[in-house]
């Protein structure tokens, strides 16, 4: 099911969208600098709160608790022991043995998928042909029909949240650790549903419609071989787990946050018998991921942010096609070079109070690919060809 819409922006409403975009370009520009200078920061203050952690961890056994450790940060590992049971109290179900629970509800929504095709017209204006698609599919997520270009294809609210459940707590030996924690590390299992609890969840929401149990899941809805939109389908996974390592502060038997000198807060877990050394390493590596994850973030967003505010050139030249889609390449290229130059000094500015060698080196590095970019384009204009008689 799918229907074509063409609309037609004129060169005078292209021009007037291009000034907003400056503005938006500024501000994502000064925003994802303030980005990635906050988040060298964040990747040295890190960095060296684990180094100390990593100096001070003393691994403890389980099986007793010291009193002269308390207040230090340690390191635990062993098998894990549940303290109750996770149970979902407005629907009836629980886990007997794990660390949490997890409710997950669906209902069949329409959804709505899109196409787009953009020609330049002579005189600036543009020519965009859309081609809208509608089918029906499970999802987890509300999908908001309002803003659907076709109408007809109407969503009903979702009647029922999604909810995840753990217990107070687990131990591990003589320690104490907080049951989400420990949830957050289980293996999801699915809990296969029978017809009886199917039943129960009937009753305990009032969906209107009959409820029927196919492959473990309890579906509400007239005739299951027939969905229709606004069905509703819940299942359940237990998430369990047998052995964990952590690090963080005693506390009486309990483990918490450990605070750095630096005032960061360290804890550190892990499933599975894990030793702190590996534990540290691997804190590190996840660091590392998180801050090249932000610093190319950052950096596309600058490249936008330029884009955005040179692209009035662009729509500017589009009065002819072919010029305008010149002018494009040439932006796209300053832009580029410009975020080669801002966004590693930038990075550099950041590291110059922590590691003066790391911020020279990465400034020559931008400064080395702009200039490389600039001589490319310097070298590829020699080349081109003057035609005869010019």
């Amino acid at each position: 099911m799918s229907f074509t819409e063409t609309t037609t922006t004129f060169w005078f409403s292209r021009l007037k969208g291009a000034l907003i975009k400056i503005v938006v370009g500024f501000i994502l520009l000064f925003a994802c600098i303030w980005l990635l200078f906050w988040n060298e920061g964040r990747s040295v203050k890190t960095y060296r709160a684990l180094v100390e952690g990593a100096g001070l961890v003393v691994s403890v056994d389980n099986g007793s608790v010291d009193p002269a450790n308390d207040g230090k940060l340690v390191h635990v590992s062993g098998p894990v022991k549940p303290v109750g049971m996770p149970e979902d109290d407005v629907l009836g179900i629980s886990a007997d043995g794990a660390a949490g629970l997890e409710r997950i509800v669906e209902m069949y929504q329409w959804v709505e998928t899109s196409k787009s095709e953009t020609r330049k017209q002579l005189g600036g204006s543009e020519e965009t042909v859309t081609t809208y698609s509608y089918h029906k599919e499970w999802k987890r997520n509300e999908v908001s029909s309002g803003s659907f270009r076709q109408s007809g294809h109407d969503n009903p609210q979702k009647p029922i949240d999604d909810a995840s459940f753990a217990v107070p707590s687990a131990t591990i030996g003589a320690f104490s650790v907080d049951g989400r924690a420990v949830a957050r590390l289980g293996e999801e299992r699915p809990v296969p549903l029978t017809a009886i609890e199917a039943n129960r969840l009937g009753e305990a929401v009032t969906l209107g419609k009959p409820v029927s149990t196919i492959a473990g899941q309890a579906v509400f809805s007239f005739d299951p071989q027939n969905l229709q939109v606004g069905d509703i389908r819940i299942r359940f996974e237990r998430s369990d787990i047998a052995e964990a390592s952590f690090v963080g502060a005693q506390r009486g038997t309990g483990l918490t946050p450990y605070k750095t000198t630096n005032g960061r807060d360290l804890f550190l877990s892990d499933a599975g018998l894990v030793d702190a050394a590996a534990m540290f390493d691997a804190a590190q590596s996840e660091n590392t991921i998180i801050t090249w994850a932000l610093r190319i973030g950052g950096l596309v967003g600058i490249f936008v942010g330029f884009a955005s505010i040179l692209s009035i050139l662009g729509v500017i030249a589009d009065v002819v096609p072919f010029i305008g889609s010149i002018v494009r390449f040439g932006t796209t290229a300053i832009a580029l070079i410009f975020t080669l130059l801002i966004g590693p000094a930038i990075i550099a500015i950041a590291w110059i109070a922590y590691r003066p060698l790391i911020a020279i080196a990465v400034l020559a590095i931008g400064i080395a690919l702009a200039a490389g970019i600039l001589y490319l384009r310097r070298g590829k204009a020699a080349a081109t060809p003057v035609p005869a008689g010019a």
